[in-house]
């Protein structure tokens, strides 16, 4: 079993090697092999979805920046508020790239067994983020499926 330290540490190597070095590799040493992650566009699980997620976040956001405010841990459960910010200079989930840039605040909920993590729950400003890039939220509405659909 490992501490709540340990687990800060692995949360915190997702910022530090696979968003900032964009080692992808890491994914499966810090990732379970069905981990499954909730994102407010959806949820997908296991490594290749994940690595998908960082490619497709890396060209659509290449200078994409992440400030972890607090990393809160108890038990098997790491907590973060983060500032994300960063220019749209790619396609994203449909949306051609405006070259606006963001600045949102970010929460996120990270379980961890044996030391890798098995669920992560993304709560970003997804409002105030598709406001800054001047996205008008009819169209999308219209380009995003319902989680119903």
């Amino acid at each position: 079993m490992t501490t709540a330290e340990e687990n800060k540490r692995v949360v915190l190597r997702i910022r530090d090697e696979i968003e900032q070095q964009g080692n992808l590799d890491a994914i499966e040493e810090i990732f379970a092999d069905d981990v499954v992650v909730h994102t407010p566009m959806g949820e997908f699980s296991g490594h290749e979805a994940v690595k998908e997620m960082y490619e497709s976040d890396r060209v659509a956001f290449s200078d994409a920046t992440e400030t972890v405010h607090d990393l809160i841990a108890e038990g098997d459960v790491v907590a973060a508020r983060m500032t994300e910010g960063g220019t749209h200079a790619g396609e994203f989930i449909g949306i051609e790239p405006t070259g606006r840039e963001y600045e949102i605040q970010t929460m996120a909920f990270l379980h961890l067994e044996d030391g890798k993590v098995t669920e992560w729950w993304i709560q970003p400003d997804t409002l105030g983020f598709m406001r800054q890039l001047g996205v008008d939220l009819e169209d999308l509405s219209e380009a995003v499926p319902a989680a119903d659909d």
